[in-house]
């Protein structure tokens, strides 16, 4: 091997470090975070954290929303367990529990390329992004405890600040928020980066006129399939270990991995 072309191969590893270090240290700005989140920072808390780790792992979330249209029948804790064998990280497959969800995720893959490498970068700024538009909307009367979710303010220990928590009113079927983004936060301030606003196909929302606010489908029967929960306080997600592991039989983890962890592999 000649000396230029030693050389050629190290200056081509040099760039591609570079490049991937580049993408791990993206930054995005408080409108643009906003901006992506507000399709989904009214989601259950458990839910949120699912789309967010699901995120990190584009290719496997647009393969999902393939199956996950191939099998129109399949959802809750049955259609987790049913791509057991696929090779997606758990959080991806978690998602299959609700069609609507990781559909929409599936037809909109930039976006979710922008929220994985906004998670990545500061899990902090985008469950603060969360909260306040979690604010915002309920400020304008529409984030509100209802037949299908409890909305609870709460002071975090950690931090002393006050958080917006979102849970399901029965904790064993999750009811998915659809919503338009310009309605239920009001006034947008970011003229340059308005909301992103991803809607479901009317399938799953029969009836819903999303015009007036936030509408709610049929209920998901899903308790295995979340196993993340939003840590508001430490700025990341927290997993259920126990939960995790009934439902990801084939992927277990130890009992003291409380923690999201990417895996880059």
């Amino acid at each position: 091997m000649s000396i230029r072309f030693k050389r050629v191969i190290v200056m081509l590893a040099m760039v591609a470090t570079t490049t991937v270090m580049s993408q791990q240290s993206q930054s995005f700005s408080r409108e643009q975070l906003d901006q992506m989140m507000a399709p989904i920072a009214l989601y259950p808390d458990s839910l949120l954290s699912q789309v967010l780790m699901a995120s990190t792992y584009p290719a496997d979330v647009a393969d999902a929303a393939k199956w996950s249209k191939a099998n129109p029948k399949q959802q809750g804790d049955a259609a987790a367990r049913a791509v057991q064998d696929k090779p997606w990280d758990p959080s991806v497959q978690s998602l299959v529990a609700f069609p609507q969800v990781i559909q929409m995720m599936g037809e909109q893959p930039d976006w979710v390329q922008n929220l994985g490498d906004a998670f990545l970068a500061s899990s902090r700024d985008v469950l603060d992004s969360a909260q306040r538009l979690r604010a915002k909307a309920q400020q304008q009367g529409q984030l509100k405890t209802t037949e299908q979710q409890k909305v609870i303010v709460e002071q975090e220990p950690q931090t002393q600040q006050t958080v917006i928590k979102i849970e399901p009113a029965n904790p064993e079927v999750v009811y998915v928020p659809s919503y338009n983004p310009a309605v239920v936060y009001g006034a947008w301030p970011y003229p340059a980066y308005p909301p992103y606003a991803y809607a479901p196909a009317p399938y799953w929302y029969p009836g819903a006129a999303l015009a007036t606010g936030l509408a709610f489908g049929v209920g998901v029967a899903a308790v295995g399939a979340l196993w993340g929960n939003a840590n508001w306080g430490g700025g990341n997600v927290n997993i259920n270990a126990n939960r995790y592991n009934n439902i990801n039989v084939n992927r277990q983890i130890a009992a003291n991995q409380t923690n999201f962890q990417h895996n880059g592999a």
